[in-house]
């Protein structure tokens, strides 16, 4: 049987745009909701923006407040809202609703300079304003998309992003492989992680890689920005940042139980309690999650817990308090699959006793202070310990195992479970910072206002690195082969400015970067250390145009900057290597309209030139990971959004909703005078990046019913790539090079949310044709998430 193809699937979510806006309405329900919205002298509201909302099921309706203040909605179903207004010149209010209410309701805003307020907004990349603001791309999942989907992990969500490719490794996505526009996934060491807008990497300047990644179930919203906006944050601006949202604490004490359960030992449980006392905010979520991974010997166990604080301690004063806690016990292996291994068993692994074990304690305390109506400062602290260690046998796939003939009671994979030993990669990272933000507008006229935002950051970062050699596969500690302590302290600023002339604004900004990066090697005799530095001027400049109704044409260009890590820039024996920053000028140009209700377009051109790309011909572990400098690339394309909801395109109950992403590299290629990594001698000018497919496709086809129900189904479709800079097509007997297929992925969920027991139960399905592709070959060939099939409930209460 031949199924639909996932680009014919993606045309008809397309074209459901146009065919569903000649189809009629539905019928209605009688339920309403009226109110008044007023100021804190008790005067009428008017222009307000109200909207109205329900959480777990597709819907959401939209008015404004007339000329008294007040704003009605008919035909409503009957449950729990999220009742949200905004208006100019004051802040916005958000609150749980019940449908029908016991009459009309009032609602109070405030002057928009409160403190609290500010303190919540200042989490999102986009601010108050929301997307409209920003002169660049910018792509935002928010709370339902991501509960609805019933996502397993970050994977999953991250797909729903154009411009954004995701590679699986373990299964779990537990240490996820991000690129954004064609730079290079492994280890997600290009892309900047936030957590509300602060750094969530262990090491962004030393050792920007995702071995540690909180689970999904932390946060309640996603932002991918990949404009010239990048350079308020740094250090890396090459690609694009990702920005994690937290839950803020409900106004009323509400509290939430999820549970979970699947195929392959899969267990998801969590508990959620928020609520506001006074002026102090609490919100508190744990999450214990449990399973299989996608081969043999591959399984995980972690625990999450996330605690958030926010103290009103006046109208122009506010502290957000935020605790993490992260651990994680792995039976997981770094090594893939050779050619032979893979023909054989696809998701075997004969590495039993190789184990992972992650331990992170995170703080961070944030003070919002207003100086006037016009201007506000907020001050991030932050530090956390991350300590990760890996046991292993195997680092790749040329490893049968990595010790064999060196461990003398090692001499064949027969022993590997007996007698070969293992080694220990012990890390412990401790990372902290300060960062004062200024936001301040001025020159407010009918023509003109301005927008100065401007900041400095110093941070420190300290990694001690240990290796042990073990005489056992089981062995926790064996004979120190490597000692290192590397410390990074940056110091960097940036100074963005929006002028604003009508419906145009321009956007000019620049960051600098000055990095001192140590090394020391504790195990030479004397101690073997050096020291350097490394500087960076980072400019951009972005413009907006919003004369169109319901819609922004942007433009914008920057540097993009990436600073080698401490044990690339310095050697073991305290000598300086010569290796420049990743350095490139990033162009995009995109629109982003609504251009009637229930209908979200956006797309954008972009070109990243790349003056000196590393790219090795495999990263993590693989073959030719040395680094050198590496020369020009070239990467362009497009990307396209697009989404529609028949429920506010028809102002209707019922809902059948489309939404797809599309991202097309035609261009990601290696340019200049190139040379190979894995072959110095033969140039591979014109061959494309490793791990860089020419089309990803995400699209979905859903309905949303006013009883509660909502089922959707999705297509995941990742294009052809190679797997080294060669673009070798026959694969090598390892499994670390060679062509890597096409694949294509069908997931679907179904929800239904009984309103009287305030319960949603639901299904979900991962990979429902149980395709088995390969995803990754940079250790070794690994296998393809398998068929995944889990149901649970979600209780408030």
């Amino acid at each position: 049987m031949r199924f639909i193809t996932p680009i014919f699937f993606s045309r008809i979510t397309i074209g459901l745009l146009f065919v569903l806006a000649t189809s009629g309405g539905f019928s209605q329900s009688s339920v309403g909701l009226t109110g008044r919205i007023v100021d804190g002298n008790g005067d009428v509201v008017s222009s307000a923006t109200v909207v109205l909302e329900r959480r777990d099921v597709r819907f959401r309706v939209e008015t404004r407040t007339d000329t008294s203040g007040a704003f009605g909605f008919s035909d409503l179903p009957k449950g729990d809202y999220i009742l949200t207004v905004t208006a100019a010149s004051f802040g916005s209010t958000i609150r749980m609703q019940k449908v029908p209410a016991s009459g009309p309701i009032e609602l109070l805003l405030e002057p928009r300079a409160v403190a609290a307020e500010i303190a919540v907004t200042a989490a999102s990349l986009t601010g108050a304003e929301g997307v409209s603001r920003v002169s660049g791309t910018v792509d935002r999942l928010d709370y339902q998309l991501l509960t609805e989907s019933r996502l397993f992990n970050f994977s999953e969500a991250l797909r729903k992003v154009s411009g954004v490719n995701v590679r699986d490794e373990e299964g779990f996505g537990l240490r996820p492989n991000i690129g954004i526009r064609g730079t290079n996934p492994s280890r997600s060491t290009k892309v900047l992680l936030l957590e509300d807008g602060i750094p969530l990497a262990y090491a962004p300047y030393g050792d920007n890689a995702s071995y540690y990644h909180p689970p999904i179930e932390r946060y309640e919203a996603i932002e991918v920005q990949k404009g010239s906006g990048q350079i308020a944050f740094g250090p890396q601006t090459v690609a694009g940042l990702i920005n994690y949202i937290t839950p803020n604490p409900s106004e009323r004490p509400t509290f939430g139980l999820k549970l979970i359960g699947g195929n392959r030992g899969f267990f998801n449980g969590g508990f959620t309690g928020s609520g506001t006392i006074g002026k102090t905010g609490i919100f508190a979520n744990y999450t214990r999650k449990q399973g299989d991974g996608a081969r043999e010997n591959v399984s995980s166990k972690l625990n999450d817990l996330f605690t958030k604080v926010v103290q009103t301690l006046n109208s122009r004063n506010a502290i957000t308090f935020k605790f993490s806690y992260y651990g994680e016990d792995s039976n997981v292996t770094y090594s893939g699959s050779t050619e032979a291994e893979y023909a054989a068993v696809p998701r075997s692994n004969p590495f039993k006793n190789d184990f992972f074990y992650g331990d992170r304690i995170g703080f961070s305390a944030s003070h919002t202070g207003v100086l006037s109506p016009d201007a506000f400062i907020t001050t991030n602290f932050y530090a956390n310990n991350f300590k990760r260690h890996w046991w292993r046998q195997s680092s790749n796939s040329s490893q049968r195992p990595n010790r064999l003939n060196a461990d003398t009671d090692c001499v064949s994979m027969a022993d590997l479970n007996t007698t070969c030993g293992n080694e220990g990669r012990l890390r412990q990272y401790g990372t902290y910072g300060i960062e004062p933000k200024l936001t301040l507008d001025y020159g407010r006229s009918r023509s003109f206002r301005g927008e100065l935002h401007t900041g400095f950051r110093v941070h420190w970062e300290t990694q001690n690195r240990r290796q042990e050699n073990g005489d056992l596969p089981t062995s926790r500690s064996g004979v120190p082969v490597e000692v290192n302590i590397r410390r990074n302290l940056a110091i960097s600023g940036f100074v963005q400015n929006r002028f604003v002339f009508g419906d145009l604004s321009i956007t000019p900004g620049v960051r600098f970067e000055k990095i001192n990066v140590e090394r020391e090697n504790l195990l030479a005799l004397p101690v073997a250390s050096g020291n350097t530095s490394v500087d960076a001027f980072v400019p951009g400049v972005s413009v907006s145009y919003a004369g169109i109704p319901r819609t922004t044409v942007y433009a914008g260009v920057h540097r993009g900057f990436s600073p080698p890590r401490a044990e690339d820039i310095i050697s073991n024996s305290g000598g300086v290597v010569e290796l420049d920053p990743e350095e490139s000028w990033n162009y995009e140009v995109g629109v982003r309209s609504e251009p009637v209700q229930g209908v979200a377009i956006s797309g954008a051109f972009f070109r990243l030139d790349y003056e000196n790309q590393i790219v090795p011909a495999s990263i993590a572990g693989g073959t030719g990971a040395a680094l050198t400098n590496g020369g020009e690339t070239l990467q362009q394309g497009m990307e396209f959004t697009g989404q529609f909801d028949s429920g506010r395109f028809f102002e209707s109950k019922h809902n059948l909703y489309v939404r797809t992403a599309l991202t097309w590299l035609p261009t990601a290629e290696f340019s200049g005078r190139r040379f190979s990594s894995i072959t110095p001698s033969l140039l591979i000018t014109g061959n494309r990046l490793p791990y860089a497919p020419k089309t990803l496709v995400t699209s979905s086809i859903g309905y949303s019913h006013p009883s509660g129900l909502d089922a959707f189904v999705e297509n995941v479709y990742v294009g052809a790539q190679f797997g080294d800079d060669l673009n070798t097509v026959t694969p090598t007997a390892n499994g670390q090079r060679g062509f890597i297929a096409p694949q294509s992925y069908w997931n679907a969920t179904l929800n239904y949310r009984v309103e009287k027991w305030r319960t949603t139960f639901f299904v979900t399905g991962k990979n429902l044709l149980d395709r088995i592709y390969i995803v990754d070959r940079s250790r070794g060939i690994l296998p393809s998430s398998p068929r995944l099939v889990q149901a649970g409930v979600h209780i408030r209460f």
